[in-house]
């Protein structure tokens, strides 16, 4: 059935009577469209149209099985108005073929002529009315499968973690309690964390496979537009999941000796532009201050965190302060701060409102949040205490209740001196000089397999596909023409270490581009990131590591994995 058109449509096929009805209901804004016989109106009903005027004569001169079959097949929800104008006295009472017509078409009103026109469109009126309540039911009975099998969904996952969580509890202390909770969810995210990249790479690749189609037909607008906030929408669920592993200490540090100093300095400009013009920014750093063992790129993240926190706290006007210093800490009092021992410490201090106790001891719990629905996913400090933890660090948190608050990041000292290095500015080979290379494929799902070999293929490659490592061997085995093996690294059966160690065992320079949407960070310890790609990936990060990866030299394309 297609969709509501508010048309009318008129068979009536003995002298002027379509004519007149036509022009009746066109008196009365009604959309009319005359029909020949039956097969026409059939058709004209599949292409859209809400109600059928008929005249008696029209059905006893044509074949009405095809309209009582084609009604006797319509969905569930769909009952087509039909309004038979028959003779005078030819009503149910007087003419045992109306009868038959009501078991042949169902939803028939019958309108005995001569009829005044206001009575014809009063009766069409009713009809379209009738009809436009049975397109609103069908689509309020979708809307209601689809919210039930979501919200049962919803509630066997929410009944799972929370039978989890009472086994739990049960057997520990308060604090014990809230750490436990804290890893429950964290090993629900990393669980999950694989698959939903899974869906981001279909969704955004194939995105990307649109909007380059859109632009070579030169369609723009809307469309466009709608596209793009589909894109926003995925990217805003990549950049959730990335926070939920910070939280949950799974997500790939690369962590170096590093000198807060010079990383508070650097980011004061991204700071003052985060905070705005009318925030004071102030920094108290420490003389000979002792380097830290970090990844620089997340301790940034976690600070530009804590300073937009600190904004969201703060009447316009307010101060903000980061700084550092060395500490030696004793026993931890709760479960958030490091164990005892040396540490270096960047703070950042507001002038905010505050917090109260009850407030302060939950601000570490993921998706806790004081803030506006819409304005924080409350994973902030989840994140900065999952990344601090996974440091080997810790965080401790002060706070007075209309005077501000102070929040510190304690990460290990190191005795490795901090080295700033300039980017080395070698040649690049462009990926040109790649194009054409065969890449063996590996992907037990078949929807982000596709979508990778489609972006491969775009960029010139020969693509070879497998659904396992089993059949990825036996692939290596036949082909040895094979320059890249990618690899999805957490597969059913074989995963994606074990299938590179045996394919290295066969072919011991073939390189290997691992691609996961999450692994534990101890599995890929050792491996470069250059052989590496996270899950979801746009096409130029795919092809810049495919370059990486074909552009190394022998010795570097041996990937070194731990057993």
């Amino acid at each position: 059935m297609s969709a509501r058109s508010e048309r009318v449509l008129i068979l009536a096929p003995r002298g002027r009577d379509a004519m007149v009805a036509k022009e009746i209901l066109r008196d009365a804004r009604l959309r009319a469209d005359i029909c020949l016989d039956i097969p026409e109106l059939l058709g004209e009903i599949g292409r859209g149209a809400d109600v059928a005027v008929m005249t008696e004569e029209s059905t006893r001169n044509g074949d009405i099985r095809r309209l009582a079959a084609w009604v006797a097949a319509q969905a569930p929800w769909s009952d087509f108005p039909f309004i038979l104008l028959t003779e005078h006295g030819g009503g149910l009472e007087r003419n045992p073929a109306a009868a038959q017509l009501v078991g042949a078409l169902g939803n028939v009103t019958f309108l005995e002529r001569p009829f005044h026109p206001t009575t014809l469109v009063s009766v069409v009126q009713t009809g379209l009315r009738g009809r436009e309540r049975q397109y609103e039911c069908r689509r309020l009975n979708e809307e209601l499968e689809s919210r039930v099998a979501e919200r049962t969904a919803e509630l066997a996952t929410a009944n799972r973690q929370l039978i989890d969580q009472i086994r739990e509890r049960e057997s520990v202390e308060s604090t014990l309690r809230q750490m436990q909770r804290l890893e429950a969810v964290g090993q629900l995210t990393s669980g999950v964390a694989h698959d939903f990249n899974n869906l981001l790479t279909v969704i955004l690749g194939n995105l990307g496979f649109v909007e380059k189609g859109l632009d070579a037909a030169g369609l723009d607008g809307k469309l466009s537009q709608r596209l793009g906030y589909m894109r926003s929408a995925a990217e805003r669920g990549a950049k959730l999941t990335d926070q939920l592993l910070s939280f949950s200490r799974r997500q790939r540090l690369e962590p170096k000796p590093l000198d807060l100093n010079e990383t508070v300095v650097g980011m004061r400009d991204l700071l003052q532009s985060t905070m705005g013009g009318t925030t004071r920014i102030e920094t108290r750093l420490q003389r000979s201050l002792w380097s830290a063992m970090v990844d620089p790129t997340q301790l940034e993240l976690a600070v530009l965190n804590l300073a937009i926190n600190a904004r969201d706290a703060m009447q316009v006007g307010g101060s903000l302060t980061v700084g550092t210093e060395n500490v030696v800490l004793g026993p931890p009092l709760c479960p958030e701060e490091p164990p005892a021992g040396e540490y270096v410490c960047v703070g950042v201090s507001d002038t905010g409102t505050g917090m109260r106790e009850d407030v302060r001891a939950k601000v570490f719990e993921p998706f806790f949040t004081t803030k506006e629905i819409g304005k924080g996913s409350g994973l902030g400090l989840s994140q900065v205490l999952g990344f601090a933890k996974q440091s080997g660090g810790g965080v401790r948190i002060q706070s007075r209740l209309g005077k501000g608050t102070s929040v510190h990041i304690y990460l290990p000292k190191t005795e490795a001196k901090a080295v700033t290095t300039a980017p080395e500015a070698s040649a690049k080979p462009s990926p040109e000089a790649f194009r054409g290379a065969a890449i063996l494929l590996v992907d037990d799902d078949n929807e982000v397999r596709e979508v990778t070999r489609a972006m491969l293929h775009d960029q010139g490659h020969r693509v070879l596909e497998a659904g396992s490592g089993g059949a990825a061997l036996d692939i290596l085995e036949r082909e040895p023409g094979v320059e890249l093996l990618i690899l999805d690294f957490a597969m059913p059966g074989m995963n994606g270490a074990e299938v590179a160690r045996l394919a290295q065992a066969q072919r011991p320079h073939l390189p290997v581009l691992f691609v996961t949407g999450f692994v534990d960070r101890g599995s890929l310890a050792g491996v470069d990131e250059d052989h590496i790609i996270a899950k979801p990936f746009r096409p130029d990060e795919l092809a810049e590591k495919v370059r990486l990866a074909l552009g190394c030299d022998s010795s570097s394309k041996v990937v070194r994995l731990r057993r």
